[in-house]
């Protein structure tokens, strides 16, 4: 659950959460990760958080967007 009276901002607190649910296999290698729009949903932020926190894990190197297809997590 994302804390909005935490000093890391909300995206990276998003990317956080879903970086950990990857690297448990909680989304497992090759599956898609949640829209941004249900990522809004599940974690009560804007949609504009919620694509900063996609584009971070995509500059992790954690996911790979496919464009009009989704984002999914990286083969390991």
């Amino acid at each position: 659950m994302v804390d909005p009276m935490s000093p890391t901002p909300l995206y990276v607190q998003v990317a956080d959460l879903l970086a950990a649910e990857i690297k448990s296999g909680g989304i497992a290698s090759g599956a898609a990760i949640p829209s941004e729009s249900r990522l809004q949903q599940e974690h009560g932020v804007s949609r504009g958080t919620a694509r900063r926190a996609v584009a971070l894990l995509v500059e992790r190197g954690l996911v790979v967007t496919v464009p009009q297809r989704g984002t999914y997590v990286k083969p390991a």
